[in-house]
């Protein structure tokens, strides 16, 4: 990452934050879009998070060179709770 990345101003967050939510809704509602009407074959939730907590998980631990205790940390949830997210996501570690 760079430093400029680093150093941002916590707006600059929110910013990003909103960034996300707006792609959330773009993609759920393409979903729908794309349904024409018919009805989910899964329950949208769990697909949703499913396809937004790998490749987070990924970063956070990518950030964290590593080091699942500080993943977990930056994610908010027990180290535990991290190890069996990275194996339920077969996540190399």
């Amino acid at each position: 990452m760079s430093k400029g990345w680093q150093h941002e101003k916590r707006g600059q967050d929110m910013l990003n934050e909103n960034e996300v939510a707006r792609y959330v809704r773009q993609a759920v509602g393409n979903y729908f879009t794309d349904l024409d009407g018919d009805e989910p074959s899964c329950a949208v939730y769990d697909m949703v998070i499913n396809c937004v907590e790998k490749p987070l998980i990924e970063t956070v631990l990518h950030h964290a060179g590593g080091n699942q205790t500080r993943a977990a940390q930056l994610l908010g949830m027990n180290r535990n709770t991290l190890r069996k997210k990275i194996q339920t996501h077969k996540i190399k570690s």
